[in-house]
């Protein structure tokens, strides 16, 4: 899917779960938090208008540069995006009050998925969160899976590959369950769709 159609069309979809996250997370201005995985960036400035302390990463240089052009950016006083690799996250350990990451672990491998969930913990402070949004598997009814499924399918070939080993999965809660992560606070979104997932670093198992 073209960085275009994510900014026109996805973005506006998902502004109801944009603005539900942080509230969700319990973030508070002062805040340190990364957004991983941000693509245009749409999530970053929602933390901004919080006075959260905003970065945002991706391994996508078409989504930074359209986040950096973003006219957000004009009155945006505390984000920052840079062009990294999730798997290997260039920042210290128990750097982050929240991490964050939003449809973007159905659209990896598993080798990927849990490198970057791997990455996510480490630069989360002991005290802070993890915060997960992704579908929620098995869909609400048959009607919104195929859908998914057909714009999942439009996204290429490898997407919607990673797609159909995500459902088959089990979806995000086994795979934080696989990861060592166990689910301290749950949200479902978009008529049950999507479930939003909050892990306290002392629940990890």
């Amino acid at each position: 899917m073209s960085f275009l159609n994510y900014s026109t069309i996805i973005d506006p979809f998902l502004r109801d779960v944009r603005i539900f996250v942080p509230k969700f997370a319990g973030m508070k201005a002062g805040d340190r938090v990364l957004d991983v995985c941000c693509g245009s960036g749409d999530q970053v400035f929602y933390y901004d208008k919080l006075g959260v302390l905003a970065f945002g990463i991706d391994s996508d240089a078409n989504m930074i540069g359209l986040a950096k052009k973003d006219r957000r950016n004009g009155s945006a006083k505390n984000v920052s995006f840079r062009l990294v690799d999730a798997r290997k996250l260039p920042f210290e350990d128990n750097f982050f009050d929240f991490v964050s990451i939003s449809l973007a672990l159905h659209e990896k491998e598993r080798e990927a998925q849990s490198k970057i969930i791997s990455e996510m913990k480490r630069v989360v402070k002991k005290e802070g969160a993890l915060v997960f949004v992704d579908f929620k598997i098995p869909f609400h009814d048959k009607i919104s899976y195929f859908f998914i499924r057909s714009i999942e399918y439009l996204a290429g070939k490898q997407h919607f590959s990673c797609f159909k080993d995500y459902v088959l999965q089990g979806g995000l809660q086994e795979l934080l369950a696989e990861n060592g992560l166990k689910e301290t606070r749950t949200a479902l979104l978009k008529n049950g769709n999507l479930a939003a997932i909050k892990v306290k670093p002392q629940s990890l198992f």
